[in-house]
Parts: C-alpha cells; structure tokens; sequence
C-alpha cells in the first residue's frame, strides 16, 4: 500500500517539476511571442483588413470586397513595377551568390591573415542601405564622381556616362552596389555550413584521388545544402523587397522605369494616402514572397528529408 502512495507521489512531483519547466519555457519565449504579436501578427491583420476598404487618410472608410484585388490586376503601373523588380532580383541574386560562395571558400582556411579579410569583406554589412546608397550616388556621378573620371582617363568611354539616367545603365549600377554590400553577409552564412562538414569527408575523398572541382561539386555542395537554401531565400526576399537604394539613387526615374514593387506600394499609400489599395498590393507581395520562398525550400531539400 506505501509503495503504491509513493509512486503516486512520485509522479505527481514529477508532472508538477514538468509543468514548472515547461512554464519556465514558456516565459522564456513570451517577450518574442508578444513582440511577433506586436510588431508582426497584428499589422499583418490589420493590412489583411483594410485590403478590403477604400481607407482615406482621413473620413470614413468603405468597403470594397475585392475591388483592391481586381484593380491590380488592371494597374499597368503595377505591373512594371512588378517586372522591373524580377529582372532586379534575377540579376542580384546569381551574383551575390557566387560571389559569397567564392569568398566564403577562399576564407574557409586556417591562414595568416584569414580573419582580417573576414572583417573586410563583412564590413559593407553593417553600413547602412541610406549611407551606401549616397556614396555610391557620389562614385557614379556623371560630373565629378570617381568611376566616369578613372572611365575618361584610361580611354574607355569618351564621355561620362550618366549612370543614374537610364534604365539600362541603373539597374545594373545598383546591382553591383547591393552585391558590394550584401555579399559579406550571404558569405557568413554559407561560411558557417561550409564549417560545419566534417574534415575527415575531405580527407576521405582526398586519399581516393578526387580533385579540389569534384569535392566542391560531390561534397561541399550538397552537404551545403541547407546554408544555400537560406542564403538564397533571404537574397530573393531582400531583393523583392528592395526600395532605399532605388528611392535614394534613381527616385524611381526616369518615368518610373525603375520603380520596385514595394517603391509603387510606398507611393500608393504614403504619397496618393491610398491606404486600402496599397494593402492590398501589399498581400500580393505576401503572397508571392511565400510562394517563392516554399519552392526554393522545396528545390533545395535534402533527398533524405523528403
């Protein structure tokens, strides 16, 4: 009979240490839940909302249903926009890509010095979009900017070229500054999966004859699969996502042939005060980041986890 109370003891002392850990846990976590909460879930629902409305700055609000949705798909501008930054995505996502994974293969040994050209190549991160944006305004300046100057004195253009005026020459100026800038920080994530895989692997594969090209195509690669795939997914979204650099450098120009998606959204809301319709251009962009996002996850899998 005692030994039967003292299980039962036992395992109410035991349910009671489980509820204390899992409370404990649970606190843990609630400063981040409320900020998500705070910050994210409930602006995101309130976006979800008034999707749905014609919301003026000031006055009552009507509702639409889906007439926000519908006229999207009829805003010529819209869809620019929309274009405009897939060419931008597709063309700065390739080469911050190579670019950090060549950096992030070249630091991935135990040398002299490997931790300064760390440092270096990570530096651009941490200045900011609106400061890298200025400078680099000031390096393709048409007059006194320090590219057209070197450019006309090496005798590769005879006059200076104006990089900011035109859509052929900005887009991809602006590239080659965001993979100036961001390749550093796609380099540390791909760094840290590269350190990650066991040495021994190569060791292995270096005693059966394999070269420095099949360890990286048959070993480095896929092992690396899981960094790739986050490094892209946070390239394409900050792409898609673009705005500061194109504001500050080109505003949009000329006649809006370099306006981003989320530049159009800003414009919508902020500037004509449409509050309802940029909300709902807002949910698309959602929507398609998720969609982006899910076939990127599901293209970079491992076979095992499938």
């Amino acid at each position: 009979m005692k030994t039967a109370i003292n299980q039962k003891l036992l395992i109410i002392r035991g349910q009671k240490k489980r509820n204390k850990v899992k409370l404990g846990s649970f606190l843990f976590i609630l400063p981040a839940v409320a900020l998500n909460l705070i910050f994210f879930i409930y602006p995101f629902l309130q976006t979800l909302r008034m999707s749905f409305y014609e919301w003026p700055l000031m006055g009552e609000k009507t509702y639409l249903g889906l007439s926000n949705f519908t006229q999207i798909f009829l805003d010529g501008q819209f869809w620019t926009s929309f274009w405009f930054t897939a060419k931008y995505t597709l063309m700065v996502t390739p080469l911050i890509f190579i670019i950090a994974f060549s950096l992030a293969l070249l630091i991935n040994k135990r040398l002299p010095g490997v931790a300064f050209f760390r440092a270096v190549y990570f530096a651009p991160v941490v200045i900011s979009m609106v400061s890298s944006a200025l400078v680099w305004l000031w390096i393709y300046n048409d007059l006194y900017g320090v590219l057209n100057y070197y450019l006309l004195n090496l005798g590769i253009v005879n006059d200076p070229i104006l990089w900011m005026g035109h859509a052929s020459t900005s887009l991809p100026a602006i590239s080659f500054m965001i993979t100036w800038k961001m390749a550093g920080f796609t380099m540390i994530i791909l760094l840290a999966g590269l350190q990650s895989i066991p040495t021994e692997t190569y060791e292995a594969a270096s005693i059966d004859g394999a070269s420095t090209l099949k360890k990286i195509l048959y070993i480095t690669i896929p092992m690396l699969k899981p960094s790739i795939g986050l490094a892209l997914i946070v390239s394409v979204i900050g792409s898609v996502l673009g705005f500061e650099q194109f504001l500050i450098m080109t505003g949009g120009g000329p006649s809006n042939t370099t306006t981003t998606i989320v530049h159009y959204i800003y414009n919508q809301s902020f500037k004509y005060f449409h509050f309802g319709y940029g909300s709902a251009m807002t949910v698309i962009l959602l929507i398609v980041l998720v969609v982006l996002s899910y076939i990127q996850l599901r293209v970079l899998r491992n076979p095992a986890d499938q």
